[in-house]
C-alpha cells in the first residue's frame, strides 16, 4: 500500500511526538537541541507542514534515535 503525501506527513509527525513523549521531553527541549523553533516542531508533529529530510534528521538526533 502506498501512502499519500498527506498521510506520510501525518504519520511522521505522529511518530516524532510518540518518541518525544516516551522520553519525557518537551517540545521546547527537543526543538532547542535540534536548533529549530518549537512552533516548527509542533507543526511537524501535527502534520501541518511538509518539512525537509534534514529537519527530520536533526530532530531524530535530538531524540537520540535513528532517522529510520
Amino acid at each position: 500500500m502506498r501512502l499519500s503525501k498527506e498521510d506520510l506527513i501525518v504519520k511522521v509527525g505522529e511518530r516524532v511526538r510518540e518518541i518525544r513523549l516516551s522520553k519525557g521531553l518537551t517540545l521546547e527541549r527537543v526543538a532547542f537541541d535540534a536548533g529549530i523553533d518549537y512552533s516548527q516542531l509542533s507543526r511537524i508533529e501535527l502534520g501541518k507542514i511538509n518539512t525537509s529530510i534534514y529537519q527530520i534528521y536533526v530532530v531524530s538526533k535530538s531524540l537520540d534515535v535513528s532517522i529510520v
